[in-house]
């Protein structure tokens, strides 16, 4: 059965597609993946439940749709139509951001991490969850990705992590954050990048909100106030990382530097060497340099 859904879901032109439908299995008996070898056989019911799902999922319905889950780091998420699904390499920048409050906390401040376009709450909760000492605020726009947002931020409070402070808000707005002006030690940021002209997977255009994926015609009219915003955020040696097209490896840190407030500027790549964030810091002397920064490229 497995075998004959893995054929179906690659004929249908699904990546991973054995891998997929184990999963699927899984999901239908309850068990972890690994252990479906030790599984009893699909009952009637729990077979037409699998077929049918694996039809869905032919149709390139995304898997964390069927499933209603996806995970990330070491949090399950709640997903649905509505809200973007996150994506595995957008735990680099969560890790990134991890280590960069951590390193606040072993200072002993109490840091203000702030996440922008927050959609499902994956920065914002993996921050919460792995750095507890942190004030983590999470801003989103979207009435639809606020709900699962919302939704996952009082079922991670509920399990014992520390509760997250969720604000409606459009993060290009120009008085965004007014009260944390120069306060926040950690500003991350996984915003819509993709430019317009560029075509995306089924899954993405049929279903990932179209506002959480497309950043205009060049893909980064979100990310330019975002950055601008960002400087005025950060308190002196505040870190920002925002995630963004893997054509955008030379346009952002370009951004970082031209605004003259931001030092140290990296460019990330992700495990495939794909160019996915950049990352810099707040100057701590305040001002802007007649001459822009250079920027380098650091592993991730």
């Amino acid at each position: 059965m497995l075998a004959r859904a893995a054929r179906v879901l690659a004929d249908a032109g699904v990546p991973s597609a054995r891998a997929e439908a184990e999963l699927l299995a899984a999901y239908v008996l309850a068990v972890p993946r690994g252990r479906l070898a030790l599984a009893d056989g699909f009952t009637d019911e729990q077979l037409d439940r699998f077929e049918a799902l694996v039809t869905r999922r032919s149709r390139r319905e995304p898997l964390q749709h069927l499933t209603g889950s996806a995970g990330f780091r070491h949090l399950e998420l709640a997903v649905g139509p509505g809200v973007f699904v996150p994506r595995p390499e957008t735990e680099l920048l969560a890790g990134w951001g991890v280590e960069r409050a951590a390193e606040r906390v072993a200072d002993g401040t109490t840091p203000v991490v702030v996440d922008l376009c927050s959609g499902s709450g994956a920065i914002a909760l993996s921050v919460a969850q792995e750095v507890p000492a942190a004030r983590v605020v999470a801003v989103e726009r979207s009435p639809a990705a606020l709900t699962w947002l919302r939704r996952n931020a009082a079922t991670r409070a509920a399990a014992g992590d520390r509760p997250i402070e969720v604000l409606a808000a459009d993060v290009t707005a120009p008085d965004l954050l007014a009260e944390l002006v120069g306060r926040v030690d950690v500003l991350l940021c996984n915003p819509p990048y993709v430019p317009l002209a560029v075509a995306v997977p089924p899954e993405v255009a049929g279903h990932d909100p179209a506002e959480a994926v497309f950043g205009g015609g060049d893909g980064l009219t979100v990310i330019r106030p975002v950055l601008r915003r960002a400087a005025d955020l950060l308190r002196p040696g505040g870190a920002v990382g925002v995630e963004h097209d893997d054509t955008h490896g030379a346009s952002v840190p370009d951004l970082l530097a031209a605004d003259g407030r931001y030092t140290a500027i990296t460019a990330h790549h992700d495990l495939a060497d794909r160019s996915r964030f950049a990352t810099a810091f707040r100057r701590t002397d305040h001002r802007r340099p007649p001459t822009a920064d250079t920027w380098q490229t650091g592993s991730s």
